[in-house]
């Protein structure tokens, strides 16, 4: 494999002043190791950073992604593993993805936001102006 970098031109720049985004994240894609939404929150985080841009990014864990929002003891419950959440500095909106599983206030991780459910929360954002990006 070659170490020499070679030039890459950015055809269409972008740089936004204002960023309002909700991810919709019904299940985990990988890229190598990482969930792709995760890389892909941390490359619009790192963007907004660039951009000195105002923004607002919500990540709406749900259905077969939601348990990224449990703690340590739920996620090994959950999961059948022993190795606790590797997800847990995430925070997310969840609830009828916990209804489904048994999951309590006490499983999820500090700061987490319940709401009524993912598609009306998504709803909501998307109407309140955010772009809706589906993971």
């Amino acid at each position: 494999m070659s170490t020499l970098v070679k030039p890459l031109h950015i055809d269409i720049p972008v740089k936004l002043a204002e960023v309002k985004v909700a991810f919709s994240v019904p299940s985990l894609t990988f890229e190598g190791d990482l969930p792709a939404s995760i890389f892909h929150l941390q490359l619009i985080e790192n963007d907004i950073a660039d951009w000195h841009s105002k923004a607002q990014v919500i990540a709406v864990f749900h259905t077969n992604a939601g348990h990224v929002t449990l703690n340590d003891k739920a996620y090994n419950t959950e999961r059948k593993v022993a190795t606790g959440n590797p997800y847990k500095d995430l925070v997310s909106d969840l609830m009828k993805t916990a209804k489904i599983h048994n999951w309590g206030n006490e499983d999820v991780l500090p700061g987490i936001k319940i709401n009524t459910d993912a598609m009306a929360r998504m709803t909501q954002l998307v109407q309140e102006g955010f772009v809706k990006i589906s993971e």
